[in-house]
């Protein structure tokens, strides 16, 4: 009564999972049944210690349909796997219920530590193709393996997973079980960071042309002010007002300028040189300078 059982559970469950098939006659031509029968078989031979004669019956199961489960892997019920081809399961794998993998997958270690090298998969877990699990750790319940990732550290329950390395990209309830076996509509995190990292370039080199315009502004405003400084430092007339109005006002006994109000204009003209010169002047202002200070040093000389 239990082989029957049997074959009435797989043909349910693979009904259920795969709509390509048609008939209930097609179960037993389905590489998960053939294999897992043969793996049923060389499960108790490992347990018993009889390990020949139980990689015998998994060997010629892999010849026959392409997949590869060692005898001393631990599956539970509800197991399915679709198409099958260059499917491994390890030695020490632990598999939970109603688990779903796809062809390609591997379920291995990662060197040749002894012990328990290899994954341990929670229950209500979709593998999808060519998935690779490398390493003991848990793939905790509910959880989603996306296509071509490769897992190489703990996934919590209820996660997706995507990405090589495999990374948690979506958070569910931890204790629904996975009912969609949809292996294409999942979060990208490559393109979200590209996306993330266009948007961050945007608005940096919108800030910059922000500070160009500004320093551009700022250079003639200082040029300006340079140029003017520069224009009343070195005229001849006004450094002769100035030494004027300093000698009359120590020839003075209070100190004040003989000439009304012409101390208090040189001394604000002298204060605005003197700021003037604290900044630091552009190369065209610096020519510009030059040319004055030349232009300056002529009409001295012909007075």
């Amino acid at each position: 009564m239990g082989y029957f059982k049997n074959i009435k559970e797989e043909i349910a469950l693979i009904r259920e999972r795969d709509p390509a098939i048609h008939s209930n006659w097609e179960v037993f031509l389905y590489p998960s049944y053939q294999v897992m029968r043969s793996y049923r078989l060389a499960h108790k031979l490992y347990l018993n210690k009889h390990y020949f004669l139980a990689r015998l019956i998994s060997q010629r199961a892999r010849k026959k349909t392409g997949i590869e489960i060692h005898p001393g892997a631990e599956i539970g019920k509800g197991f399915f796997i679709d198409h099958g081809a260059g499917v491994i399961i390890g030695e020490t794998t632990v598999i939970g219920d109603n688990v779903t993998i796809y062809q390609g997958v591997t379920l291995g270690g990662t060197g040749k530590e002894k012990g328990k090298r290899h994954p341990t998969i929670g229950n209500n877990v979709m593998i999808s193709t060519g998935a690779k699990v490398l390493g003991s750790f848990t793939i905790g319940d509910n959880s989603k393996i996306g296509a071509g990732s490769v897992v190489l550290s703990e996934v919590p329950s209820g996660s997706t997973v995507v990405g090589v390395p495999g990374r948690v990209v979506k958070r569910v309830c931890p204790d629904c079980p996975q009912k969609e076996l949809d292996q294409v509509h999942m979060p990208d995190p490559v393109k979200e960071d590209i996306a993330n990292l266009a948007h961050e370039q945007s608005e940096l080199t919108s800030r910059i042309i922000d500070l160009q315009r500004e320093l551009k502004f700022v250079q003639l405003e200082l040029n300006k002010r340079c140029l003017y400084f520069a224009t009343e430092k070195f005229d001849p007339a006004q450094n002769a007002a100035k030494e004027a109005a300093v000698k009359a006002r120590d020839d003075n006994a209070d100190g004040k300028s003989s000439v009304p109000g012409l101390e208090e204009r040189t001394e604000k003209k002298a204060e605005n040189v003197d700021w003037a010169e604290n900044f630091d002047v552009t190369e065209s202002a610096i020519s510009r300078l030059r040319k004055i200070n030349s232009k300056g040093s002529n009409k001295n000389a012909d007075l």
